[in-house]
């Protein structure tokens, strides 16, 4: 299957070196460019592409608000490229509900391998701020109420746990023996239920939880 792929990013070298890597893969397509957040989220709609990679810092509007209106629209999954790697950016990216965050010091596999990983519906968070924002954003995510967590089905709860444990779709498809298509319902009903907006999230309530 071939993913399709907008790319974000102010500074047109910077595009043309992730368009010329990105469309060099047989299972990606780069089908739009967007030089700031206005562009970006009117492609966004227009081309419904599976992975918008969006750069944070642009002229007029910025990475993180126009991330916040594509995945709130429901047309697209962000990945978010940049070379910040502060704390304020690293949580309004994912507040935002992009599903992923990489630096731009990232080489050509890494980069192809995380756009495709969200592209499949995993989330993808860079190594090198793995660690510091599982910390600080789980003392940020305010508690998931226990009636939401009552809400879940048993297997909701067996999908719930997974996530605790950072299972792809693909990994917990071949665990609880379902289609990586039935994994992806039961995820998006997960979050509504418990009415977190990412993975991340959701990981977090499953581990308060001890599921």
């Amino acid at each position: 299957m071939t993913l399709t792929v907008l790319v974000a990013d102010d500074q047109e070298a910077v595009r043309a070196g992730l368009v010329l890597i990105l469309d060099a893969v047989a299972d990606l397509t780069v089908v739009g460019q967007a030089a700031d957040g206005d562009r970006a989220v009117a492609l966004a709609h227009e081309l419904r592409p599976d992975v918008v990679l969006m750069d944070v810092r642009m002229p007029g509007r910025d990475g993180i608000s126009a991330t916040a209106e594509i995945v709130a629209s429901g047309v697209s999954s962000v990945l978010v490229l940049t070379t910040f790697d502060q704390d304020e950016v690293v949580f309004g990216a994912l507040r935002a509900g992009a599903a992923g965050f990489l630096l731009k010091d990232v080489d050509a596999p890494g980069l192809v391998e995380a756009v495709r990983t969200v592209g499949r519906g995993d989330g993808f968070i860079a190594p090198a701020v793995t660690r510091r924002l599982i910390s600080a954003f789980a003392q940020a995510v305010p508690p998931v109420e226990p009636g939401a967590l009552a809400s879940l089905t048993s297997r909701e709860r067996d999908v719930l746990g997974a996530l605790g444990r950072g299972q792809s779709n693909a990994e917990i498809a071949a665990a609880l023996g379902m289609a990586e298509s039935t994994v992806k319902t039961h995820v998006s009903r997960v979050l509504g239920k418990l009415g977190v907006r990412t993975r991340v999230q959701a990981a977090i309530a499953a581990r308060e939880a001890s599921l």
